[in-house]
């Protein structure tokens, strides 16, 4: 039997979906004061690209969204 959904870690991003991605997660680093090298930041921009993944295509909501999970996060 063949899956008409494709799983959404197998979902492919282009460059508009990636641009809107970073912005959010750039955002979100700044908001916290981090750099993209703490460890924390990966788990960050994982996050935000999973968000993404499952239909969340909006800037302000993945930063929304994204901010808000960062207390659930590996510190």
């Amino acid at each position: 039997m063949v899956n008409r959904y494709p799983r959404t870690r197998d979902v492919s991003l282009d460059s508009e979906a990636l641009g809107t991605c970073q912005r959010a997660f750039e955002a979100i680093l700044f908001e916290l004061t981090l750099n993209r090298g703490d460890e924390k930041a990966e788990d960050i921009a994982a996050f935000v690209i999973k968000l993404y993944q499952q239909g969340v295509h909006e800037e302000k909501k993945l930063f929304e969204l994204g901010l808000t999970a960062t207390d659930h996060l590996r510190d």
